[in-house]
């Protein structure tokens, strides 16, 4: 399982990097196919993967990635407004085909997957591929590092409900660790990111985000696990071997990104 984890882990980065490195059109398109195969993946949890609600589900999210890309100024809650309403009419149109969940699911789904992932491409459009690590130092970094402190001195559960494993000195491990790599990270490569901060070095600056987005990979981590649970499932998918779907992989990317961004531009770099 180690040696099949390893594998698929060195394809994701290879893929990532093909994806995020070049930015635009490319960029945007290939984040938009991973959040389309995540909401297909909480689409079959609640049973409309192949359904109405489902299918209007994925129009709506290669619509939220054409408009991120061609309309980025484009009016954000007029298109929530459109998209809950087409629903909405589905659901009365159909009545009682769908359960009110089924029509919730998908509804939720394009903010927890497709909008939240959307950040990942606003972020890259900020300044050069280098900018876009700082996602994945905060999420693998956090994982790595709460995991090791968790191991060592880990004596107090966090949610021993949801994650019994998890401990409060590992959480509190892994948003130090990220923090730290995120400074080094600043250190070496500060000045190619392709933004400026205003207000703190590049050091500084990278550090609080990446202290920041490892508290989004936390939130992140555990809410999966609680979606998973109420479904009683072990994993979102079987995409990925030995890591399960998009979900599973990226359920804390999807909490980093958008925390990652709001620093960033609360920081004056956006």
């Amino acid at each position: 399982m180690f040696w099949i984890r390893l594998r698929s882990s060195a394809l994701i980065v290879a893929v990532s990097t093909l994806v995020l490195w070049p930015g635009g059109a490319v960029t945007a398109a290939g984040i938009g196919l991973i959040s389309l195969i995540g909401l297909y993946e909480l689409n079959r949890i609640g049973k409309v993967e192949k359904q109405l609600p489902g299918l209007v589900s994925y129009a709506a999210a290669v619509l939220l990635y054409a408009a991120l890309y061609f309309l980025p100024q484009t009016e954000n809650m007029l298109f929530v407004t459109g998209y809950l309403t087409v629903l909405l009419a589905v659901y009365v149109a159909a009545f009682p085909r769908y359960r009110f969940e089924q029509i919730a699911t998908p509804f939720f789904g394009l903010f927890y997957v497709a909008l939240m992932l959307s950040y990942v491409v606003r972020i890259r459009a900020m300044g050069s591929g280098l900018l876009v690590l700082l996602i994945f130092i905060s999420s693998w970094g956090c994982d790595t590092c709460a995991y090791c402190v968790g191991m060592l001195c880990g004596r107090h559960k966090m949610t021993p409900k949801l994650s019994p494993k998890k401990s409060v000195e590992g959480a509190v491990g892994g948003m130090l660790g990220a923090a730290l790599l995120g400074a080094v990270f600043g250190a070496v490569f500060g000045t190619r990111l392709g933004m400026e901060f205003t207000s703190f070095s590049p050091v500084v600056g990278c550090a609080l985000i990446c202290f920041a987005g490892s508290i989004g990979s936390q939130v992140g981590d555990l809410a999966a696990s609680a979606i998973k649970r109420n479904f009683e499932i072990k994993d979102f998918g079987t995409l990925i071997p030995g890591h399960g779907g998009i979900l599973d992989r990226f359920d804390s990317v999807i909490f980093v990104a958008p925390a990652i961004y709001a620093v960033i531009t609360a920081l004056g770099g956006g």
